[in-house]
């Protein structure tokens, strides 16, 4: 039966592009891909980051919408109905821990991506706006696992959400606005669920897609940047199939890890939040919030004339508009040189991320 439906889409498959191309530039797309090539040296392997973003991203989108399904963002309903999905749907604790687990992946991969980017210092003119819009991703990125975060409802989600929308209530001016329209209120409580459920199932996604887009456009029309000084190994790899095919077979190697974590650890759900127990001994962030916490916690709660508070957002919005303008702010990247100092004080701050994390642990 298989073999037979299998011969005739075979046979299918010359009309199928004939009229493709009749309404459709194949034609163009195709020289497109085979005229690409991929540049091959000894850092080649980081150009698959991107790709495994991308693939966490589309498991993401495709487990979500089976949670939804039975889903309730309500304060009485969100819990019990994620407990349902684990516990009565077929295979449902299993969608619920990929889903989870992709989510962690795909933030650990673009901040690797994002990492590999700098160090190659892929940046470099004319790539200035792919460094922007992978930036500006990392925030949407980001947005998705704060949003996300509360939706089970239980307790440990309930005091770390609690904690993190405390950062941003110091920024000058937009802060407390900001922090109350994604509470619905003063505290997180009834109208806080159907708003992060929003902003994670229907904005983030729809801005996250288009960027993307934007994303995945100016690759194809740069090409994939060529580390500075970097000794060439060989003949470039032809993107189309050549690296296609590699891209893939990562994304099935992510995928059978993705799917060891889901079954061998799978993401657990805590008592449901209630707002007025006492927060659980050990509740936090996640861990790609740490830094901003464990940041938070070390800093003296008054700096001169200013808490702590609004001395750590200071410093994110300085730091955040100068890694967002590192392309223009790199001279020496114009010239195909290395910028030791940048390199060194990005360094630096990747290894107190990593430092800080850890200590949040120990």
């Amino acid at each position: 039966m298989i073999p037979h439906l299998l011969n005739r889409l075979l046979r299918l498959a010359p009309a199928i592009r004939t009229w493709c191309e009749e309404r459709l530039p194949v034609a163009t797309i195709d020289d497109h891909l085979k005229s690409k090539m991929v540049p091959r040296h000894r850092h080649t392997v980081w150009y698959y980051l991107g790709g495994l973003t991308l693939f966490f991203f589309i498991v993401q989108i495709i487990t979500g919408v089976l949670l939804m399904i039975y889903y309730k963002p309500t304060i009485d309903g969100a819990h019990e109905s994620v407990a349902y999905i684990i516990n009565d749907v077929p295979f449902g604790w299993l969608i619920r821990s990929i889903h989870s687990w992709a989510a962690n992946l795909m933030i650990a991969t673009l901040l690797l991506h994002l990492a590999s980017v700098f160090y190659l210092q892929a940046y470099r003119p004319p790539r200035e706006l792919m460094w922007i819009s992978g930036f500006i991703l990392l925030f949407l990125v980001l947005g998705f696992g704060f949003t996300g975060y509360l939706l089970p409802w239980d307790d440990i989600a309930f005091y770390a959400t609690q904690i993190g929308t405390e950062v941003p209530k110091t920024i000058p001016v937009i802060g407390p606005t900001l922090v109350s329209l994604l509470r619905g209120g003063e505290d997180i409580g009834e109208a806080t669920i159907p708003r992060m459920y929003t902003l994670h199932v229907f904005i983030l996604p729809i801005a996250t897609l288009l960027l993307i887009s934007v994303h995945l456009f100016l690759n194809q029309y740069y090409g994939l940047s060529k580390p500075i000084k970097t000794p060439q190994k060989g003949k470039d790899i032809p993107f189309y199939p050549n690296f296609l095919l590699r891209d893939f077979r990562a994304w099935g190697i992510a995928f059978i890890f993705l799917l060891f974590l889901a079954i061998l650890i799978p993401w657990e759900l805590g008592e449901e939040a209630d707002l007025l127990r006492p927060a659980p001994e050990g509740a936090k962030p996640e861990w790609y919030f740490l830094p901003l916490y464990q940041t938070l916690n070390i800093l003296p709660s008054q700096i001169w004339f200013l808490n702590s508070e609004t001395i750590l957002n200071i410093a994110l919005m300085f730091g955040g508009l100068t890694v967002l303008l590192l392309p223009f702010l790199d001279r020496k990247g114009k010239n195909g040189e290395h910028n030791k100092l940048i390199l060194i004080t990005g360094t630096i701050i990747i290894l107190y991320c990593i430092i800080i994390t850890i200590s949040a642990y120990i």
